[in-house]
């Protein structure tokens, strides 16, 4: 039976990371369609879609209802990335696309203008200059703030598996790590070697922390990378995702969301520039 279940598990996971790589795609087509000036809904392809999933069911043995119900979540969702209602056949009139458009890249549209944001220095031109700092001040510079970020999870003991173990966060571009460990119900950055340890650049981190983005799609692309102990690393993730966002203290979550998102701005502005 355990080993059973593991293998629902595992499939439950694989759902899930699917589901996170088809929102990404989702938002790419949104941003080719407002670039192309396309409409925002294409309810031919929406068909096609469910055309191919009873198709798929058929040959799987798949009751076709539950396919349909699945891929309708999906498209459902979809539509909300794109603005959209996630049900337009409820009796409401049909969407206005050009009212839409704006909606739909919201998220996406730069604060800046976006010869400001190539000018922003990526986060590796800064790399020499931290060199240059005490090799202790990563640690005393992230602390108050982790601290703060885990303050009601630390206080439920919900981090307690952390006792005596050392967690590590390694950020790529910018050369610097930490190392934290929990004495005395606080979380301590410490010099001694990480058992596991979760590498990024500092906007992938970023976009992690504030919660534009999910560790599932970040690692299922790698632009995170687990080393070390898998499991301790694995608990770690797996108890952050399931933290409220709305227990981190409300100016910590404004701090976080605006930062990860001008970061990320920034990055796509220079590789648009390429």
């Amino acid at each position: 039976m355990a080993r059973l279940r593991l293998g629902i598990d595992a499939l439950d996971d694989a759902l899930l990371v699917c589901l996170a790589a088809r929102r990404r795609l989702v938002a790419a087509v949104a941003r080719v369609k407002q670039r192309e000036g396309l409409p925002v809904r294409d309810a031919a392809r929406e068909r096609r879609i469910d055309e191919r999933g009873q198709s798929l069911a058929r040959r799987l043995g798949l009751p076709p209802s539950l396919a349909r119900a699945q891929l309708a979540l999906a498209v459902a969702d979809g539509r909300c990335l794109q603005g959209l209602s996630p049900d337009p056949g409820q009796g409401a009139a049909p969407p206005d696309d050009a009212k839409l458009a704006p909606a739909m890249t919201l998220a996406n549209d730069p604060s800046l203008p976006r010869a400001l944001l190539r000018a922003i220095p990526p986060p590796a031109r800064w790399a020499p200059l931290l060199r240059r700092l005490p090799s202790s001040w990563p640690g005393r510079a992230l602390e108050p703030a982790v601290q703060q970020l885990l303050a009601a999870p630390l206080r439920d003991g919900q981090l307690d598996f952390l006792v005596g173990r050392r967690l590590g966060i390694a950020v790529s571009d910018l050369g610097i790590g930490w190392v934290f460990a929990l004495r005395g119900g606080r979380l301590h950055a410490t010099p001694e070697p990480a058992e596991a340890t979760v590498r990024g650049t500092a906007t992938d981190l970023m976009l992690l922390a504030s919660r534009l983005e999910d560790a599932d799609t970040l690692f299922f692309q790698r632009r995170l990378e687990l080393t070390g102990d898998t499991e301790l690393g694995l608990t770690a993730r797996n108890l952050l995702d399931r933290l409220p966002w709305e227990s981190v203290p409300l100016g910590v979550r404004i701090l976080l969301h605006r930062g990860a998102r001008l970061a990320r701005e920034a990055r796509d502005a220079r590789r648009g520039e390429a």
